[in-house]
């Protein structure tokens, strides 16, 4: 049984902990989180894996989108592998048109199975009625080029009207 905390990121504390079954995998932990924050489950979301720094890293989407079949997806990865250990961490990014973004954390494991299961046995805050804000900044790189260099583009002496 894996106790798992998720919060949403906002400046309030909005955060449920859940217990789920050792045999889900994350399809279904993405529904047992989206009903625990009062969502339906109906919209597209990922997982996502993260370091302890909670820097975003490979995506698990909701569903494979690889052309051949070979990529993952929700469904393919169980508990037990994608969260082995007590802290594993993931980002939860919920409905992309509104990104609701939440912060997984594996709480506690055990061999224990309870019935009745997923459970939400924690609920501090209420969710706000529309999504917060995200601001995403991309850090500036060292260019090469000059912002100021007109001969960058080579089209700027034709006439595309000629034609």
């Amino acid at each position: 049984m894996y106790k798992i905390r998720v919060i949403l990121d906002t400046k309030e504390d909005i955060l449920r902990t859940i217990i789920v079954s050792n045999s889900f995998n994350l399809e279904d932990l993405h529904f047992t989180i989206a009903k625990s924050f009062g969502f339906e489950g109906q919209e597209m979301a990922s997982f996502y894996r993260t370091d302890d720094e909670w820097n975003q890293g490979e995506e698990i989407p909701l569903f494979n989108m690889a052309e051949a079949g070979e990529g993952i997806s929700m469904q393919t990865c169980v508990l037990k592998e994608t969260l082995p250990n007590v802290n594993d961490k993931l980002i939860y990014v919920y409905d992309f048109l509104n990104m609701w973004t939440f912060y997984v954390d594996v709480v506690d494991i055990s061999s224990d199975e309870k019935q009745d299961l997923p459970q939400t046995i924690l609920s501090v805050g209420e969710i706000p009625k529309e999504a917060p804000e995200k601001e995403f900044v991309a850090e500036k790189l060292d260019s090469e080029f000059d912002e100021d260099e007109d001969d960058f583009d080579p089209f700027d002496d034709f006439d595309f009207n000629e034609y």
